[in-house]
């Protein structure tokens, strides 16, 4: 735009001085006869041209001067912005790499604390599997229960137990809760598993009691806890989209000596309350006492929340279970279906999803496990589910869990002995 106001400028200056050579050679005229009068024109005309175009030159000289500093001030600015650039991309990548040596230090140190405790607890399992009184246990039924059923009396099966802690054959298995209808992945539960020597698998309702009465349910636990913060911090690297629901056992809530150091170790570990939901069974909560709905409250306090499962009865009291810090209620599908009123529910199973949601509770239906069941509890507006429908619980992968590369020792947070 500023180009053709400068051109027409110059059309109108070329087209003035035209005119005003020509009336002063019209006035020559008079004197000196049209010869004399159009060569003194057509001179005074190139004169004033050229005189024109000097000043024009010196404008566009002065303009190119002027332009050629912007340019230079704005490359100048340009190599500042850029080195300031450097030095910040320096620093992020520095940051970055500190907060990732940081995070594997910390899985490295939970892996120490994992072996740690196994060696102080071995001791007191050898203890306590001599102190257990000898009775024999009742059978059990179903596909992983024929090696417990050859054992002819409880400490075998507690020795059984003490050797997979002190040995680490306790395995972690995830198993996916899906949002309905979608069946998108949202939550994995964690569930642990024990291995004898020679690879047999137990499962928790074969050795829950006896380790529970043995006072061995807080080792249990503490390697469940510890394989769910890996499992998540690993997770967390691609998405913080997906949570682990951890199952802690009502032996260990009424822990005094386990548990007041469980919840300094989230203290520890915070950073993780969007993704680690605790959860307890229905039995547990109710057998926990005021202790230990203080205990779940303060953890619902540094922002995990918590889930019930196993629930035998309907009769709640929602708002007091708000209040605690629950957040989730896994109800089994078959209650949902045809077992409301056996369970205690105020009211039909069409209702029972809203009155969760108006007490700021999710319904995660269990034990799913045909499409005739996902149908009907699509009519009661459940949103989450779980079962082997949607994926069988399967064995996290021990590279999974352990960090890349070996690490220098870093300093872990030790659980202390009571007393």
């Amino acid at each position: 735009m500023s180009d053709r106001i400068s051109a027409v400028t110059k059309g109108l200056l070329t087209l003035t001085v035209f005119f005003v050579c020509a009336t002063l050679g019209a006035g020559l005229a008079l004197f000196t006869g049209w010869p004399v009068a159009i060569l003194s024109g057509i001179v005074g005309f190139v004169v004033v041209q050229q005189v024109v175009s000097s000043f024009a030159r010196r404008r566009d000289k002065h303009s190119v001067a002027k332009e050629l500093a912007h340019l230079r001030k704005s490359h100048l600015e340009f190599e500042t912005a850029l080195h300031d650039t450097r030095v910040r991309l320096g620093e992020i990548s520095g940051q970055i790499d500190l907060r990732a040596g940081a995070q594997e230090k910390k899985i490295v140190a939970e892996l120490k604390v994992l072996e740690s405790l196994m060696r102080e607890f071995a001791g007191r399992i050898s203890n306590t599997a001599q102190a257990v009184p000898q009775e024999q246990p009742r059978p059990q039924r179903g596909p992983a229960t024929a090696y417990l059923n050859t054992l002819g009396e409880k400490g075998e099966l507690l020795e059984t137990i003490r050797s997979s802690l002190e040995e680490n054959r306790v395995d972690l298995y995830l198993q996916p809760i899906v949002s309905l209808p979608q069946r998108k992945l949202r939550y994995y539960e964690a569930l642990s598993r024990l291995r004898d020597k020679t690879g047999q698998v137990i499962m928790p309702a074969q050795y829950m009691q006896v380790a529970g009465q043995a006072g061995l349910m807080s080792v249990v636990d503490n390697l469940l806890l510890f394989r769910c913060v890996q499992i998540v911090r690993r997770l967390t690297q691609k998405s913080r989209e997906i949570g682990i629901f951890c199952n802690i056992s009502g032996d260990t809530l009424t822990d005094k000596e386990f548990f007041p150091q469980f919840l300094d170790y989230m203290r520890v570990n915070k950073d993780l309350a969007g993704q680690i939901i605790f959860e307890f069974s229905q039995d547990a909560v109710i057998q926990a006492g005021l202790e230990g709905e203080r205990n779940l409250t303060t953890l619902a306090n540094m922002g995990f929340a918590l889930s019930m499962d196993h629930i035998e009865t309907l009769a709640l009291d929602f708002l007091r279970l708000k209040a605690i810090g629950f957040r989730h209620l896994k109800v089994r599908s078959a209650t949902m279906l045809r077992g409301m009123n056996h369970a205690g529910s105020a009211v039909a199973a069409e209702d029972f999803k809203k009155l969760l949601t108006r007490h700021g509770l999710n319904l995660i239906a269990e034990r799913v496990e045909d499409e005739k069941t996902v149908v009907q509890l699509l009519d009661y507006a459940v949103d989450y589910a779980q079962g082997y429908l949607f994926g069988e619980p399967r064995a996290v992968r021990e590279d999974s869990v352990k960090p890349v590369g070996a690490l220098e020792s870093a300093p872990i947070i030790p659980l202390r002995k009571a007393g």
